[in-house]
């Protein structure tokens, strides 16, 4: 079982940035891939960053990539979103997701996973 908490949501003008948390209560991390996925009014859910918490770099949403940066401290069992250059677009609830999967495994899921935390609000203004 795994619980997620997500923190750092807020109000941000436009070309602004923005941290987001989530810590992880989870027995071991090693196998377990941690995801941010984001809910816009009237639309679906959508990818936006992953890491494997076993080590590698991020995978990026094209939306995202050179904005965002997803990251792990393994000491506080939490992962971050950093969200700079924010647009308009942005805005939206931000949702922290984790699965176990396959270190050895090129790449990570985009979709199908099994933890959720509750959402954190992401509001960029113009």
């Amino acid at each position: 079982q795994v619980q997620l908490v997500e923190s750092g949501g807020g109000l941000v003008q436009a070309g602004g940035s923005l941290r987001l948390s989530c810590a992880a209560s989870v027995r071991t991390l090693t196998n377990l891939i941690m995801g941010w996925f984001r809910q816009a009014p009237g639309k679906e859910r959508e990818f936006v960053a992953a890491l494997k918490w076993s080590g590698g770099s991020g995978y990026y949403a094209d939306s995202v990539s050179g904005r965002f940066t997803i990251s792990r401290d393994n000491v506080k069992n939490t992962v971050y979103l950093q969200m700079n250059s924010l647009k308009p677009e942005d805005t939206a609830v931000y949702f922290c997701a984790a699965d176990w999967g396959d270190p050895s495994r090129t790449g990570v899921p985009r979709q199908g996973y099994t933890y959720w935390g509750q959402g954190t609000q992401v509001t960029v203004s113009s």
